[in-house]
């Protein structure tokens, strides 16, 4: 799989010139600071360790992009995996190529050398203008040797006004040679995978021998196969997102939303193209497979390219992208201060696209039903846990459709929208997720955008909400949010409006009950009562508990989100929540989950019932945990997995209390236990009979933020943190967990 060699820096350098060695990108542009630069050639020079380099043998048969950006002839056949950033540098200074940063923009790296006490700085000011400084080392290999050292000891012999003596011109000259030979004397071992490697070894591979590196994804090896078979494609990808930087540029991809990177945009790209959200899937599409026998062919792999490049066109088309922009203000959105999930945006312009060109839909058709997808989707979360699989669901129901049935489209995404934004989401689910203290996150900006969809004054004032979350003015608007409750310095999201207090009756650390009934007075009785309705302010708020406040303000935001949303929505039905009989005929699924028993194990003997009572009452607390971190859900309490109803009855009747208040004790008992949260405001249970017995049904909303599930041994707290994956629960860990709860929940 992989060989031992010793490279020599000037062949290494040579073969990138000649466009043998090649960089693909697959970690990252070049993102090393000057100071590292330096750092790395005084290591160098002083004979220091500076690590392993990690080649790729690609048996490519078509060009690739050099390090320096250039253009080359020569059919390169190894690629940089590890040791990018070190080969960069080198290859900058020595050859004194500019490179690309990441943001796109050509520099050079100039670095300096003092002789006089080997010392080596980033070139600068300073060290031009100090004689004893080498300004640029690059000269050493690019000015003559000789000239460029005989023009050092004149400027520092003007310095100090008199001749070198020669014993000291000869020391100061072999360092400076010495710098010079770096090129021919560095060598660096090399661990070089040969061409039969997979990427999945590659990636594991580079991960165990450099666990501080950037972990590599399938989404890094489909642009490698980019830079590899279709060079122009990944600069399209590239360029759209330099553009996309640059908000000054009329007829530039820039936007107030986000700033994309050429791997977001691929995603989109390879969702158009090929109707698939797992990026391993369209690395294995791109090298040709056949899916079914694992055959590749050059003509099958040439196919697809051409099918991603017909897709990228019209995805990296700036009026498609603007266009589509469009749905996001119609939603209520206006900068990224409100956008939590790029995920979220970047899917709906996938479904926008489809609706367009493979369905024939256009107009306000599509703008609207593009923004209350994205509406729901990022209020919900939805490409939040797995996003890939979830995807992967929504365009396997999209490939199901007539072809060109534009209705039929529109029909089953509103028929998602609708089933997601149940009367449970908007009584319990969004309620607690404006619980919390994440002054970033779905709900909150859910609020915000229904502010702005309702055209809602800023309190006491005729400032628009909207006007407010401007681009322009919105980080400064959310930073200036008035506390409603300031004398108790409560963080809390339900604490804080956007307010311009009348004059004189500022809050200012006072309690509300001190110059709100004043306050209010200054609004016209209309006004009030609109201001009262879009803050969301509950009757006689101001003399209340600010714990029952909350509460109270909580239900009445999410009545207004779901205002805002009807209104580019329309009415949506406020279902009864889902019958039993609906339930098991649809299965488990993200948002089902059958459960035998809350404790007891069937068919136990009485020997047994205690000994498995913790592993049952674990599945029981980590399936909840699963629905609360994730979305929330309906878990059926008596049905096997596979849909069969077997009832509670019996285990009903081994309780105190044998009875459903009973046995809803029994279960919420289990989870308080088990669970980081109290489950008073987000669980809510129900029974249903059924001819084989009893099913009780615990409807799960969201958790307003993170929570955690004791372990079945070890530990007092809870320290398990589950979320639902497709139809099951699945434990995340390490940098994974903290990635999803700071997406999930805010920073």
């Amino acid at each position: 799989m992989f060989k031992v060699a010793t490279y020599p820096l000037h062949l290494l350098l040579d073969y990138i010139e000649k466009g043998k060695l090649s960089l693909p990108d697959i970690q990252r542009p070049f993102v090393w600071k000057a100071t590292q630069v330096r750092d790395l050639f005084d290591s160098l020079y002083r004979g220091f360790p500076v690590g392993t380099l990690m080649l790729w043998e690609t048996g490519a048969k078509v060009g690739t992009k050099p390090v320096g950006g250039g253009e080359t002839d020569m059919v390169p056949s190894l690629l940089i995996i590890d040791g990018q950033q070190r080969l960069t540098s080198l290859y900058s200074v020595i050859r004194g190529v500019p490179v690309m940063d990441h943001r796109f923009e050509k520099k050079r790296i100039a670095i300096a050398f003092r002789p006089r006490d080997e010392a080596f700085e980033v070139a600068g000011a300073v060290t031009r203008s100090d004689p004893e400084f080498l300004s640029d080392i690059t000269e050493l290999w690019h000015s003559g040797f000789r000239t460029t050292v005989q023009a050092y000891f004149e400027r520092l012999q003007q310095k100090i006004g008199t001749h070198l003596d020669e014993q000291e011109r000869q020391r100061l000259e072999n360092r400076l040679d010495h710098v010079r030979d770096l090129r021919k004397m560095v060598s660096f071992e090399v661990i070089e995978m040969t061409e039969d490697a997979s990427e999945e070894d590659v990636a594991e591979i580079f991960i165990r021998i450099n666990s501080k590196g950037v972990s590599l994804s399938q989404a890094d090896f489909v642009l490698t196969l980019l830079s590899v078979h279709w060079e122009r494609g990944r600069l399209e990808l590239e360029e759209f997102s330099r553009k996309a930087k640059d908000r000054n540029a009329p007829g530039t991809p820039a936007n107030p939303f986000l700033t994309p990177s050429p791997d977001q945009m691929l995603r989109v790209a390879v969702g158009h193209a090929f109707r698939r959200g797992r990026m391993q899937t369209i690395y294995q599409l791109l090298l040709g497979k056949d899916l079914a026998t694992g055959e590749a062919t050059a003509e099958r792999r040439d196919e697809q390219f051409r099918k991603l490049e017909r897709a990228q066109q019209a995805v990296l088309d700036p009026d498609h992208w603007h266009r589509f922009l469009r749905c996001l203000k119609t939603a209520g959105f206006h900068s990224d201060r409100m956008l939590t999930s790029a995920s979220a945006l970047l899917y709906s312009y996938l479904f926008w696209l489809i609706g367009k060109q493979d369905f024939g839909i256009d107009g306000e058709d599509l703008q609207r039903t593009i923004s209350r997808w994205f509406f729901m989707a990022h209020t919900t979360g939805r490409y939040t846990s797995s996003p890939e699989t979830v995807i992967e669901a929504d365009l396997r129901r999209i490939e199901e459709l007539p072809p060109g049935d534009g209705t039929a489209f529109c029909d089953l995404l509103d028929s998602i929208i609708n089933s997601t934004f149940t009367g449970d989401f908007w009584e319990i689910t969004l309620p607690s997720r404006l619980d919390g203290t994440a002054h970033k996150s779905p709900a909150l900006s859910a609020y915000w955008a229904s502010l702005s969809i309702l055209n809602a004054e800023v309190l006491f004032s005729n400032t628009g909400v909207r006007d407010l979350l401007h681009p322009e003015r919105a980080y400064k608007a959310v930073k200036e949010r008035q506390s409603l409750f300031p004398h108790l310095h409560s963080r809390h999201i339900g604490n804080f409006v956007f307010a311009e207090w009348p004059a004189g009756l500022e809050a200012g650390e006072s309690a509300p009950a001190d110059h709100w009934s004043e306050a209010i007075e200054t609004l016209d009785e209309g006004r009030r009562e609109r201001h009262v309705y879009w803050h969301a302010l509950p009757a006689g708020w101001h003399a209340d508990d600010h714990g029952n406040f909350l509460e109270r303000r909580r239900r009445l935001m999410a009545r207004v989100v779901r205002d805002g949303f009807e209104c580019i929505a329309g009415p949506t039905p406020d279902p009864v929540p889902g019958s039993l009989a609906a339930l098991l005929g649809g299965g488990e699924s993200e948002t089902v989950e059958f459960k035998s028993t809350a404790k007891t194990a069937i068919d136990a003997g009485p020997g047994d019932i205690k000994k498995m009572e913790p592993p049952i009452k674990h599945t029981l607390a980590k399936t909840v945990c699963g629905f609360m971190n994730t979305g929330g859900g309906t878990l059926l309490i008596g049905v096997s997995d596979d849909g069969a109803v077997l009832g509670i009855d019996e285990e009903m009747s081994r309780l105190p209390k044998p009875n459903p208040d009973g046995y809803e004790l029994m279960v919420l008992d289990i989870l308080n236990a088990h669970l980081s949260i109290a489950t008073a405001k987000i669980i809510r249970t129900r029974f249903e009979k059924h001819a084989n017995g009893t099913v009780c049904l615990v409807r799960v909303g969201a958790a307003p933020k993170a929570v955690f599930c004791k372990a079945i041994k070890g530990g007092v707290e809870p320290s398990e943190f589950w979320v639902r994956d497709g139809n099951r629960t699945i434990q995340l860990v390490g940098n994974t967990a903290e990635d999803f709860k700071n997406e999930k929940f805010g920073h």
